[in-house]
């Protein structure tokens, strides 16, 4: 399944759950409740993936963890925040670059219409 086809049906089981449970809530609650919905269709999800940092020639624990990885090809960062800002499309875009993807999901579930908490984040995606 290609990353494309991966992020349709991420972003379909976001719309679900923000339907369900709408914003206010905690962001590792949100995370939850997807992670249970990506693994309930059948799809490789990691969660709270610990993330080294490659800094010069030395592999370093950093405390980095990202949200949620799908099939070995999505990253998922999930935000409960007011608004979206530049630095969260930053930090999404170095979490692809560190694992070497191609593509993340940046989803804010503080939103009235979840639609206008989704940004796609691409390192290199043809």
């Amino acid at each position: 399944m290609s990353e494309n086809e991966l992020s349709s049906i991420i972003i379909g089981l976001a719309i679900e759950v923000h339907t369900e449970l709408g914003p206010g809530l905690l962001e590792s609650v949100y995370e939850t409740c997807l992670y249970h919905e990506l693994k309930e269709i059948g799809l490789k999800v990691e969660r709270q993936v610990n993330l080294p940092v490659k800094y010069k020639n030395l592999f370093l624990e950093s405390g980095l963890r990202l949200d949620l990885i799908v099939e070995d090809k999505v990253i998922i960062e999930l935000k409960a925040v007011k608004e979206l800002c530049d630095i969260h499309v930053a930090q999404t875009l170095t979490y692809l670059k560190l694992t070497n993807l191609k593509l993340g999901l940046l989803i804010n579930f503080n939103e009235v219409r979840i639609k206008n908490g989704l940004q796609r984040v691409v390192n290199h995606l043809n």
